[in-house]
């Protein structure tokens, strides 16, 4: 029993694995940050597009 406690303290293969999750919710947190920022300026630019298309359709009629 205690060769095992000790070869489970040694070993790291589990190391990988945690390394691996973080760097992947840090890219997750990046991206979802990059989305909501980026959401406004697309909200944006449809909102004049919009507002030009009524003009035009008004102005057209």
């Amino acid at each position: 029993m205690k060769s095992l406690f000790q070869r489970f303290l040694r070993e790291e293969s589990g190391q990988d694995l945690i390394e691996y999750t973080l760097l992947l919710a840090f890219i997750a947190l990046a991206s979802a940050s990059l989305f909501l920022s980026a959401g406004g300026s697309v909200a944006s630019i449809w909102q004049q597009g919009s507002t030009q298309l009524s003009n035009a359709a008004v102005s057209a009629s």
